[in-house]
């Protein structure tokens, strides 16, 4: 039986371009979980000058879909603007792949989001926002419906893990329903707060457990 991959998908998988950690980048992004899944980190680092996207690489804990589809949309964003780079749809990545299998297309979308993320971030953490509305609880939760329960596979929103959550004075309160020695404790505090913290006027979150 064939597999239900292009030869391209089969070759980024094999050998995939881009891969690895940029080293104090000027943005970073991750999305998914390693505990329940597919993951993809993405890092960037961009001309201050220009706004364009000089070098790119990404981290992947899943499939050949994930590796393969991470690998292409960070050859589609290296060397184009922020702007442009956010136009990057999981479409282009599925039509440079040759066409995912339909259970497959969730890591194109997987890797697209992380892409838009880090750019979001890089425009909160260097001023390139055209509205700096202040941070609210609105904007809070819809970040966190990025974090991934990991034991039930879906966000930290709709497990309702997430209790609830305070915004005072650049100070971001998560609390979150689960004792603070649990195993996957660790994991949630670090993704809450790395999709928290890049937040233009954010100076601290704090994740509290029960």
């Amino acid at each position: 039986m064939p597999l239900p991959y292009s030869k391209k998908l089969i070759e980024l998988f094999m050998n995939p371009k881009n891969v690895g950690e940029i080293e104090n980048p000027d943005a970073k992004a991750t999305e998914g979980s390693p505990a329940c899944g597919d993951m993809v980190q993405i890092f960037l680092k961009v001309d201050p000058e220009t706004k364009r996207i000089v070098d790119i690489k990404f981290k992947s804990y899943g499939c050949a879909s994930n590796i393969a589809t991470a690998s292409i949309v960070t050859e589609l964003a290296k060397g184009k603007t922020l702007e442009e780079a956010k136009k990057i749809t999981w479409k282009d990545a599925d039509r440079e792949l040759g066409g995912l299998p339909p259970v497959k297309v969730h890591c194109a979308v997987l890797a697209v989001d992380a892409l838009h993320t880090a750019i979001e971030n890089y425009e909160h953490q260097h001023g390139l926002l055209k509205e700096k509305k202040p941070t609210d609880k609105e904007k809070v939760i819809k970040r966190l419906k990025h974090v991934i329960d990991p034991r039930k596979g879906l966000d930290v929103i709709r497990t309702k893990l997430v209790k609830d959550v305070e915004v005072e004075n650049g100070v971001v309160r998560v609390y979150v329903d689960m004792e603070e020695d649990e195993q996957y404790a660790g994991n949630v505090r670090e993704e809450i707060i790395e999709r928290l913290e890049p937040l233009w006027d954010v100076k601290k979150v704090e994740v509290i457990f029960k």
